[in-house]
């Protein structure tokens, strides 16, 4: 009785997969057990290591299984996801170094597979870029299911309830959100994550709305409270009210309604009222994505993250072959509309390590990107083969990550006609030109837009990070991500001088940041000059049916008075005068009112 009379409370986090959610709380305890050291003998040493490959065989047996079910459940598009987990459990720096733990140290297997885990995940968590550090979300999934087997825990299957569930947790990973995906559940409220995690990847691909930076929620829910899951405005409603379901299951309603219009409309062309015509393409992670692209209506691949490939093959790195055949696949997918491939976009502590051999105290603002690629050329050499030899008769647009100065492209080219007349000295066809790009993310880069019009063919404004790196913020700090604002006039300065300085010089700008998925920022947007935007391939239609509502015309008075406003706060309210909608956002993570 005392939960049911409890007050409406509303957590405030990041929606990262939409929609709406109402049912009963399930907490689940993610961040596991104990883990004892207990030393073995050494006669019972061997036997510990057998009782490991017998687990190994029965996570193996439970991955498969998993596999299948999201194979039947998601089609073929995150698959890849699994089988690069049950190739972590064919990987010798996990296993092996586990049974040489055993045996050296002559402990039991948990406390080995626990400690060789700790050791891995260290290493990808210093990976300062998202993908990489998603490289030890696996790791993670992988050793929670062989600590399971281990120790003989069932996991958590919810068949047996009545209704739908919202699960509550810390964290989850891929193959617990696959694992729960089908069964009752209906959202996911959790403490950790972002956008780009694989868990977001396959809450949005079953279509279960997600909101994650709920500091502390698994300690104010109980198992049974009424839950309301806001996947659009990063909202969960503890206790909620009858008015407040009542509203939410009109807006349930509502949006599933919008959603079955916007598919019928995909195919319809992308352009304004007043018949301005906008490229929409997509962003992916994953090649197996490029058949969803397609589903939407993309008209090209604006950003494909080549990093993938790394972590593919990590901890080594891709061969040409490998490269060859990822980026063909794509463009022939979409041929005859482009493909843009950034070369990757690495760095981190670990690659500062292994790949230069030194040590950095701040990696996120040092070797990277660009950088890391002209300081060791050899080892991308491969790369810049393959996308050489991909690009005959193709439309291949290339990218360069992390840009700040002049010099780095003219650098790039020169190392590009390298690697060119090296093909042409083996017999190896390949085009005689790249089209070439750079991704406008740091400030100096934006501010020097002008002099870069000069040297490439296209801009694409990565606005995450240059927002983060423009407003001095890191995003994800539930402390400060208050102050990531996209309506900063700073940053609206900043798309309006490079927009203008890619038409002045003739060259194409897109934006492929997440500020380009938002209907909420497409007027400003397209007030301000853009005419190409690359988001995720299911905001595809939103985002289209938001231009075929606007004129284009109509948008230039209100962009100007934008941008000599003072702040971001002044930027909504005039775009919500202008619009008749709340364009506010709800930055700050993890707030309870």
């Amino acid at each position: 009785m005392s939960r049911r009379a409890a007050a409406p409370t509303v957590l405030e986090g990041r929606g990262v997969s939409p929609g709406v959610a109402i049912g009963r709380a399930v907490c689940i305890e993610t961040r596991g057990g104990e883990v004892y050291r207990f030393p073995l003998a050494e006669a019972a040493v061997e036997g510990e290591v057998a009782r490991l490959g017998e687990a190994v065989e029965r996570a193996r047996q439970e991955l498969k299984a998993t596999e299948a079910r999201a194979r039947r459940e998601l089609g073929d598009q995150l698959v890849a996801i699994f089988g690069a987990q049950a190739l972590l459990l064919e990987d010798r720096a996990l296993l092996g170094r586990t049974e040489a733990r055993i045996r050296d140290e002559r402990v039991n297997a948990e406390w080995a597979v626990h400690k060789t885990a700790e050791e891995l995940a260290e290493r990808f968590e210093q990976l300062e870029h998202a993908r990489f550090r998603e490289r030890g979300d696996d790791l993670r999934d992988v050793t929670r299911l062989l600590l399971r087997s281990l120790q003989g825990v069932a996991h958590h299957e919810l068949e047996e309830l009545e209704g739908d569930v919202v699960i509550v947790a810390h964290d989850l990973t891929p193959s617990e959100a696959v694992r729960l995906g089908r069964q009752r559940v209906a959202g996911f409220a959790l403490e950790t994550g972002g956008p780009t995690s694989h868990t977001a990847i396959i809450a949005r691909d079953l279509c279960i709305p997600l909101v994650t930076g709920l500091a502390g929620v698994t300690r104010l829910v109980t198992d049974d409270d009424p839950v309301i899951v806001d996947g659009e405005r990063g909202r969960v409603v503890l206790h909620p009210a009858a008015a407040d379901l009542d509203r939410y299951r009109r807006r349930r309603r509502r949006r599933a309604a919008r959603e079955a219009r916007l598919l019928e409309t995909r195919s319809e062309p992308c352009v304004s009222r007043d018949r301005v015509a906008v490229q929409l393409m997509a962003n992916i992670d994953l090649p197996e994505e490029i058949d969803e692209a397609v589903r939407y209506g993309a008209t090209g691949i604006g950003l494909y993250r080549s990093e993938f490939l790394y972590i593919e093959s990590s901890p080594g790195l891709p061969t040409e072959e490998d490269h060859l055949r990822t980026y063909r696949r794509l463009l022939d997918a979409v041929h005859p509309h482009p493909v843009v491939i950034r070369t990757f976009d690495l760095g981190g502590r670990k690659l500062a390590r292994e790949v230069m051999e030194t040590e950095e105290d701040n990696p996120v603002l040092g070797l990277r990107g660009i950088r890391l690629t002209l300081g060791r050329p050899e080892v991308f050499e491969s790369q810049l083969r393959a996308l050489l030899r991909a690009g005959v008769g193709r439309n291949l647009g290339v990218m360069l990550p992390m840009v700040s100065t002049l010099e780095e492209v003219r650098q790039f080219r020169e190392l590009a006609g390298r690697v060119r007349a090296q093909l042409a000295a083996e017999g190896i066809e390949h085009t005689p030109r790249l089209r070439l790009g750079v991704m406008i993310e740091v400030p100096s880069a934006a501010l020097i837009a002008d002099h870069l019009a000069a040297e490439v063919d296209f801009f694409s404004l990565g606005t995450n990070d240059l927002i983060q790196y423009s407003m001095a913020v890191d995003r994800n700090n539930e402390h400060v991500g208050y102050l990531y604002r996209p309506l900063h006039p700073a940053i609206l300065r900043m798309i309006r001088f490079v927009v203008d300085s890619a038409q002045q010089a003739g060259i194409e700008v897109s934006m492929c940041g997440e500020m380009a998925a938002d209907p909420r920022y497409t007027a400003l947007l397209l007030g301000l000059g853009l005419r190409q935007l690359s988001v995720s391939s299911r905001a595809i239609p939103e985002i289209k049916s938001r231009i075929r509502e606007l004129s284009v015309a109509e948008l230039g008075p209100v962009t100007e008075r934008c941008l000599k406003l003072a702040s971001a706060a002044d930027v909504e309210a005039e775009l919500d005068s202008y619009l008749g909608t709340g364009v506010a956002t709800a930055e700050g993570a993890g707030t309870v009112r």
